[in-house]
């Protein structure tokens, strides 16, 4: 699998760390998977963070990188986003 794009500078600013290597993710209520990119991967992980965290704490740092975090997967696989994310 290629790389996709590099990951934004948000990213590794707000505590982001980037994956050497991707992975399959299963949406474990419809059970369908995708194959992410390494960035897709630190990426999803990171939105899957920040929802556990943003909603307990109402941090509006962590709300507004996790808009930007879901904007940019949605726009660098709109395919996984919508069988993971959507």
């Amino acid at each position: 699998m290629e790389k996709n794009k590099e990951l934004p500078k948000w990213f590794t600013q707000s505590g982001g760390v980037c994956y050497k290597s991707g992975d399959v993710v299963v949406n474990h209520l419809s059970g369908r998977s995708e194959e992410l990119s390494n960035t897709e991967l630190s990426m999803y992980d990171y939105i899957k963070g920040c929802e556990l965290i943003a909603f307990q704490s109402n941090d509006a740092t962590i709300i507004k990188n996790f808009n930007k975090a879901i904007q940019w997967f949605r726009s660098n696989n709109p395919e996984a986003y919508m069988t993971l994310l959507d």
